[in-house]
């Protein structure tokens, strides 16, 4: 099946890599017009290259710092402009710091709240009056198993607690959203290999056996895996589906 967001405009965050990159490539493959945007413009230009390459449309909007009201209301209105409006929101770019609760600093507390919550925030109140201007929309967040449950391999406090506020908040938009036609959903990743996690998964001390020890499916996820998922809520094949929290994580939310 083909086709499944032509003539869709789609703004995605985060598309210099991994997840994001993924997203952009598939929905542009799928006829969507996509928008994206990241703080290093290098990889937003890759990402848009290959999609042009590809036959899609991408344009990218970098260097742009979402986690700041003045950063998300720019890039959302440049996105609306490039695009001439927007049907689709994928709430993707992130930026994490970890520590234990007696080695986590307050700094990196907030700056993880900010850079994991606040952005989702942002980005969604700038774009919220033009999904209800279309009509309605579909907004894809980004959350974690780390969102509803604790991680054994590597202390995850504010990871966990950012995530967990995404979960919420995207309950709540499900309520605002649905007089406007505005559809809500998450996806939730376990352990996906990415540019960021790769260096965990192969580096020395790696704890990639005792990760997939706890994944029924013995593998951790790649991001096509997690975009396919994406993909489905952001399309019409979903379009009796809101607040909805998809795990994409090869079964470990079910291992105790």
């Amino acid at each position: 099946m083909t086709g499944r967001l032509e003539g869709r405009v789609a703004l995605v965050t985060g598309t210099g890599g991994g997840i994001g990159r993924a997203v952009a490539q598939i929905f542009a493959r799928e006829g969507a017009h996509v928008i994206g945007c990241d703080l290093n413009p290098g990889p937003a230009d890759e990402t848009v290259a290959l999609v042009r390459a590809a036959g899609g449309r991408m344009d990218s909007v970098a260097p742009v710092d979402l986690s700041t009201e003045e950063g998300a209301k720019r890039w959302v209105d440049e996105a609306v402009a490039l695009g001439g409006g927007a049907d689709i929101l994928v709430n993707n770019a992130s930026s994490i710091r970890f520590g234990s609760i007696e080695e986590l600093s307050y700094e990196d507390w907030s700056y993880t709240i900010r850079n994991e919550l606040d952005i989702v925030f942002l980005v969604t109140k700038a774009a919220w009056p033009h999904l209800v201007a279309r009509g309605g929309g579909s907004i894809v967040n980004i959350g974690s198993i780390s969102g509803s449950r604790g991680a054994w391999f590597m202390p995850q406090n504010a990871h966990g607690a950012a995530k967990g506020g995404v979960l919420a908040l995207t309950r709540q938009l499900v309520i605002e959203g649905g007089p406007h036609g505005i559809r809500v959903n998450a996806v939730s990743p376990a352990m996906t290999e990415t540019p960021h996690t790769s260096p965990l998964l192969h580096g020395a001390d790696s704890p990639a056996e005792q990760i997939l020890s706890r994944v029924p499916l013995r593998k951790w996820g790649q991001p096509e895996d997690v975009a396919n998922a994406i993909l489905f809520l952001a399309s019409d094949e979903s379009s009796h589906i809101t607040g909805v929290d998809i795990p994409v994580d090869g079964g470990a939310a079910v291992v105790g």
